[in-house]
């Protein structure tokens, strides 16, 4: 046995000691001492040079490669020490690099943080330099399209929740586009780069795109041609279908093994209650990267001006796909972890909502707050945090002002001003009489209501309300 094998079995030894007198129950002072000869040994044994932790360093290294062309919108930064790092750009790559570091292969998670453009701001659009995403992820072997149906259900699920109006979520496959690519004679060194002009086509017409392509990428006309044909189809299962007979793209690899996946999908997504909300779209190609399969994105729809009218898209409010190969690319033995998953614009849906309020001449609510405690006289502060308190323990959202003896005015026009839907009124009477004073603040109609019925009475007249905090 090595020097370092007899120290290491010593210190395993006397930890099992140091347990054992714990267990007992054992003096303070023996275990101290026991405690300090255990500390000893460990400080004699030293770090084990040969098993030292990976650790993945976070520069932007770290992120090139990943985005495509998207990386020139990286904000990047040098530390003191010269190293390039860069600000995060979205929430996946993080995520990727966590299950790497920490050997995870199985996790479900969903996560809201800050992320960093070098964009040109649209603030009317709610698009900005800094703003907020909240990711849904699901990594892990699974059998196939069960992972991703449940993403496009939870997408659905949040956007006819926050009733922002409709929405249509279009639906693509990165194989697919890969193997239109190649039978319509796109060099394999251009794939991404034209995809990158593909996923233009809901922004701009088609004559632009195969401008772009042709003119500025160095692809011929033809081939450009080929690609339009395909691209600008869009449908639902029927399409799919459609595809897996079609003569050039069914003998491609690439191209049967995502439409297959599309085909699953869509049956997933029939018995999941969604399939009227998804339109497979050979547009879509999504400019990052790191997606390796099925891919999304969801976008709002302008009710139309005339009856017969297309809806007109207001731009994407969430997006997402597969991406199977981005765990490998931080795993020093580069093990791969399939993963699904989406991301939402949080800025991007406050836009949305602000401005339709707007239109309606309808006030934001800043506060969730449902009722106000407020007081109708002087020298009545404990009895309004008494009450409070009694709202607060109960489950109520309620609030007060911090002041000892505000006016009644003041109070009732600060819940006109945060949008609190009613007030709670205390008064030297309504104490005598064992009742609160309950005030609409948008009717301004006041009812007594026993003290013993109010949190009921408050439950049954405030609703799910739409609140920006």
């Amino acid at each position: 046995m090595t020097e370092r094998a007899t120290l290491e079995e010593l210190v395993r030894l006397q930890g099992e000691r140091v347990r054992g007198l714990k267990q007992q129950k054992a003096s303070a002072e023996q275990i101290e001492e026991e405690v300090s000869k255990l500390l000893k040994l460990k400080a004699q044994l030293g770090p084990d040079e040969s098993k030292q932790k990976f650790v993945l360093k976070t520069p932007k290294e770290t992120l090139t490669g990943k985005y495509g062309e998207d990386s020139k919108l990286i904000y990047d930064l040098k530390d003191q020490g010269g190293e390039l790092l860069s600000l995060r750009y979205d929430l996946t790559v993080p995520f990727a690099r966590y299950l790497a570091m920490n050997k995870l292969t199985n996790i479900k998670r969903y996560h809201i943080a800050k992320v960093y453009r070098r964009d040109n701001p649209a603030m009317t659009r709610g698009r900005y330099r800094e703003f907020y995403q909240c990711d849904f992820d699901i990594a892990g072997q699974f059998d196939p399209m069960i992972p991703d149906a449940e993403c496009l259900k939870i997408m659905c699920e949040i956007l006819s929740s926050l009733q922002i109006g409709d929405f249509l979520v279009k639906v693509n496959d990165r194989r697919i586009l890969d193997g239109m690519f190649a039978i319509c004679g796109v060099p394999d060194s251009k794939f991404r780069t034209i995809c990158s002009s593909v996923d233009k086509l809901d922004k701009v017409s088609w004559d632009e795109v195969k401008n772009e392509m042709v003119g500025e990428k160095g692809l011929a006309p033809k081939v450009a041609d080929r690609i339009g044909d395909y691209i600008q189809q869009h449908g639902g299962v029927s399409l799919v279908e459609q595809l897996l007979q079609d003569p050039k793209l069914s003998q491609n690899k690439q191209a049967l093994e995502g439409l297959r996946d599309l085909k699953l999908l869509f049956e997933y997504l029939t018995l999941f209650g969604i399939d009227d909300k998804i339109s497979f779209d050979l547009s879509l190609a999504r400019g990052l990267d790191y997606y390796t399969g099925v891919i999304y994105e969801a976008v709002l729809l302008q009710t139309p001006a005339q009856a017969g009218e297309e809806p007109l898209g207001v731009g994407s409010v969430a997006a997402g796909g597969r991406y199977d190969g981005l765990v490998g690319m931080f795993d020093p033995k580069g093990r791969k972890v399939p993963c699904v998953g989406l991301s939402i614009g949080v800025e991007r849906i406050f836009s949305i909502v602000e401005q339709r309020l707007e239109a309606l001449e309808e006030k934001v609510r800043t506060t969730e707050t449902q009722v106000l405690v407020a007081s109708a006289q002087k020298k009545l502060l404990e009895e309004r945090l008494k009450l409070v308190s009694e709202l607060w323990d109960a489950g109520i959202k309620a609030e007060l002002i911090y002041k000892k003896n505000p006016k009644l005015l003041n109070q009732l026009q600060y819940c006109e001003e945060a949008g609190i839907p009613l007030v709670a009124i205390i008064g030297e009477q309504e104490l005598k009489d064992g009742v609160i004073k309950l005030r609409s603040v948008a009717s301004r109609e006041e009812v007594d209501v026993r003290r013993e019925d109010l949190v009921e009475e408050i439950k049954r007249r405030t609703s799910q309300s739409l609140c920006i905090c």
